[in-house]
């Protein structure tokens, strides 16, 4: 991830969240998507918003005596000259307690006190948690980080100090300790979603800024000293469902972040987000590419023991672009825990989605030269969805409420791709995530209103819910009301393990997004 704003942002060109000097969007020209031209006149971006992209650190005590640190990243945009907020995420990166990790929300505030900084006061609330233990619990999940920082802005970077509070209030974690934050600052295009499905132009990529998501599924084989966090031996194949999303720098050259989690082999409840990078090379064709990879980030939970929580990976990669498109990917290396008992092979195989016109290696670009594309309308939702009827491990049934992050993605007028991530929040489950994704279908709009449905696919555990080996699905009906780049959305439907038979129970959901115009190839 994540993960943007779910509001009506205004452009601020001088405003706390922007780099010095004014943003840089496309110009609004006449016959531009804003003075609504005829269909046969290519749409244009709008006014860029101030964004940030930003990451903290901030060690903690536990009640159980031990000490840990949370590592955080989230993606801010601006509302106004002040204000912003968007998707984060935290996880667990210091002591032997890997695998803790949380989703949600950040909203800050800025102030500016001088030519080149900034106070900033900020509330993420979110939802998660992992191991727990008799001192050690996280209750229903749900987590809350107030945070006071000043931060020097440097060009488009800034680093500062702060003070913050982590607290899951329905269980024992609570404390309050220094933060240290990085950022950078950039610009968030997009086009109307009013313009989806007309031929549109940018100098710029837009949206989120990634190029390609892929869809994927694998095999992890531990190796023979491999342990659980009992010190028994783990060797067990591991399967796993994630997705990944990869920006292009260069011919071939890529940077990008994944999330997986099992979802079958007995470790429900495992999770992993990381970074990456990699390099691949035309072999006969410049459509397949063979090459290789590197990746750092956090992982654990479903009792393995990955020790603070760090992995690192490494491997070859096949890659073949289509004729239509979409590309098939073939990858495989190793894994690596850098503490703790987890080590081992893998192999998976995925397809990846175009999102955006990759910009052109041509020294123009950026000098006023544009690509050109099709509009497709994505959107961004922050739901709360409860679960009235769920199995636990012990045997009991009871409700649970979980927070959810929701990505979609037209692929047509009326076919849409979705992915969703997102933890327990009320209830009991507190350490229960869950990552899917899948397709939907919707109706054409009726004045502000439209219908749809979806059935989507993925990984689940922890928290002692029985959900097998972690697969499961969901259908869900939604109706769902439109302002410009407003949505408000209401869902009913089923959720159920695909391998747990008794594990099923009704879904209710209620969400509120943000919409906007990326342009496809």
């Amino acid at each position: 991830m994540k993960l943007s704003a779910l509001s009506l942002a205004l452009l601020v060109p001088t405003c706390a969240w922007a780099a010095k000097g004014p943003v840089a969007p496309d110009a609004i020209e006449p016959g531009s998507s804003a003075a609504k031209p005829a269909d046969s006149t290519p749409a244009r971006l709008g006014a860029s918003r101030p964004a940030a992209v930003e990451m903290n650190w901030t060690p903690i005590s536990l009640p159980d005596g031990g000490k840990t640190a949370m590592l955080g990243g989230s993606y801010l945009m601006a509302v106004d000259d002040s204000w912003g907020f968007g998707p984060s995420a935290y996880g667990t990166a210091k002591g032997n307690y890997g695998g803790i990790f949380t989703l949600g929300l950040t909203a800050q505030r800025r102030w500016n006190i001088g030519s080149s900084t900034h106070f900033a006061a900020g509330l993420y609330v979110g939802a998660g948690g992992g191991l727990s233990s008799e001192k050690l619990r996280f209750g229903g999940g749900l987590m809350l980080r107030p945070e006071l920082s000043i931060r020097t802005e440097m060009g488009d970077w800034y680093a500062g100090v702060g003070v913050a509070m982590i607290r899951f209030p329905s269980g024992t974690v609570s404390d309050t300790s220094y933060t240290v934050v990085l950022g950078k600052a950039n610009n968030f295009a997009s086009f109307l979603p009013s313009d989806s499905g007309r031929r549109g132009r940018a100098g710029a990529r837009t949206g989120l800024g990634f190029d390609e998501v892929m869809l994927y599924g694998g095999v992890d084989k531990p190796s023979s000293r491999t342990q659980n966090r009992s010190g028994v031996p783990s060797t067990g194949r591991m399967g796993k469902a994630g997705a990944d999303l990869r920006q292009y720098i260069a011919d071939g050259s890529w940077w990008g972040v994944e999330a997986a989690g099992a979802a079958q082999g007995g470790a429900d409840g495992y999770m992993e987000i990381l970074a990456n990078a990699g390099q691949d090379w035309a072999i006969g064709s410049p459509k397949l590419r063979l090459g290789g990879q590197l990746g750092l980030g956090l992982g654990g939970g479903g009792n393995v023991d990955t020790g603070n929580g760090w992995l690192l990976r490494a491997g070859p990669s096949l890659r073949w672009v289509t004729p239509w498109g979409p590309s098939l990917r073939l990858e495989a290396g190793w894994t690596q825990a850098l503490t703790g008992h987890f080590s081992g092979s893998f192999v998976r195989l995925g397809l990846g989605m175009p999102l955006d016109i990759t910009p052109s290696s041509s020294p123009a670009w950026g000098r006023g030269d544009v690509d050109q594309g099709v509009v497709r309308t994505s959107q961004i939702f922050a739901s709360v969805v409860h679960l009235p009827d769920v199995l636990f491990k012990d045997g009991t049934r009871e409700a649970i409420s979980q927070y959810n992050m929701i990505l979609t993605r037209d692929l047509s007028p009326h076919v849409y791709g979705v992915a969703q991530a997102g933890s327990a929040a009320v209830g009991r489950a507190g350490a229960y995530s869950i990552g899917l994704f899948g397709l939907g279908v919707q109706s054409e709009a009726w004045g502000a209103w439209r219908l749809g449905a979806e059935a989507l696919v993925g990984a689940a555990g922890g928290g002692g819910v029985a959900v097998g080996g972690g697969a499961v699905g969901q259908g869900e009906l939604w109706a769902q009301w439109e302002g410009e780049r407003l949505r408000l959305r209401a869902g009913l439907g089923q959720w159920r393990s695909l391998r747990h038979t008794e594990q099923s129970s009704p879904l209710f959901s209620v969400s509120v997004g943000y919409a906007y115009g990326t342009l496809a190839r």
